[in-house]
């Protein structure tokens, strides 16, 4: 699989005040996204994600390091392949939806006409169409997010970077943001996804790195960084009491030690989705 973003020791630094005291936002930080995947960033506040992203747009310089995008560095070709959804965007709210996802079309370099078709179509994607015609000023937070993506995919990028595309959703909101993600990347987009979600990062991205402190704490399948080495779990349907004792004991003679026993449970985030669909 070619690979859409390649970062090699990526260095920032930061200076402030009279001295030019410096901040270390990275620090040497190395890890690449392939084509087609949904690669999850996460790490706390200060952990040098939005630096990387600011790099990787060009909207501020490393100090030292490589930033490679579609094995290029980045250039006017190569910017006009990415789409970006920043964390709080903030759009001109007397526009309609339509107007406004039409008039980033436009910078994008298209005509009248490839802009109206274009912005139709991406607000179609996000779940918009309906709304077209309102003012953003009468948008939701879902509403205005889901808009945001509709401009940053209009002129069809085969990168898209995410900053937080689920910040303020309720579960529901978050599960409409997800399913549009998934749709991208079934039409073979590239997404790197920031997020402070773990749930979301979680369901959507097949690897992920943790950022700290400017360095990769953490990098992998999600899958295999969440597994608990030596263990198995197994859910069992209609198991009374008996039935899981003579289960435990028969474990127990092969020599399995039972940990822990709990009833299955979805998440939260689940639960809250079944009982408010449910009531509407």
């Amino acid at each position: 699989m070619d690979n859409i973003i390649e970062i090699k020791n990526l260095k920032k630094y930061y200076r402030y005040g009279i001295r030019g005291i410096g901040i270390r936002a990275l620090d040497g930080i190395s890890f690449s996204v392939g084509d087609g995947e949904v690669f999850g960033m996460i790490g706390p506040n200060g952990a040098g994600k939005s630096t990387t992203i600011k790099i990787l747009l060009g909207l501020i310089k490393q100090n030292s390091g490589e930033c490679l995008i579609f094995g290029k560095p980045l250039s006017n070709e190569t910017k006009r392949n990415i789409g970006y959804l920043p964390e709080n965007p903030y759009f001109y709210r007397y526009l309609t939806g339509h107007e406004l996802v039409a008039f980033y079309a436009r910078l994008c370099g298209m005509t009248y006409k490839q802009a109206n078709i274009s912005a139709d179509k991406a607000l179609d994607i996000v779940g918009l169409s309906d709304a077209r015609k309102r003012p953003i000023s009468l948008y939701s937070k879902g509403m205005v997010q889901r808009v945001g993506l509709a401009q940053a995919i209009v002129h069809s990028p085969k990168l898209v970077i995410l900053d937080e595309p689920a910040s303020g959703l309720d579960p529901i909101g978050a599960e409409n943001m997800a399913k549009i993600i998934t749709h991208l990347k079934d039409t073979g987009k590239t997404i790197l996804l920031c997020s402070h979600m773990m749930s979301e990062v979680e369901k959507l991205c097949s690897r992920t790195a943790i950022l700290c402190n400017g360095k990769i704490a953490s990098i992998g399948e999600i899958d295999k960084l969440l597994q608990i080495d030596g263990t198995t779990r197994i859910d069992l349907e209609s198991a009374d009491d008996a039935t899981l004792q003579k289960i435990t004991e028969y474990a127990e003679s092969l020599g399995v030690k039972t940990l822990k026993k709990t009833s299955a449970k979805i998440s939260l985030d689940e639960f809250f989705r079944r009982t408010v669909g449910g009531n509407k």
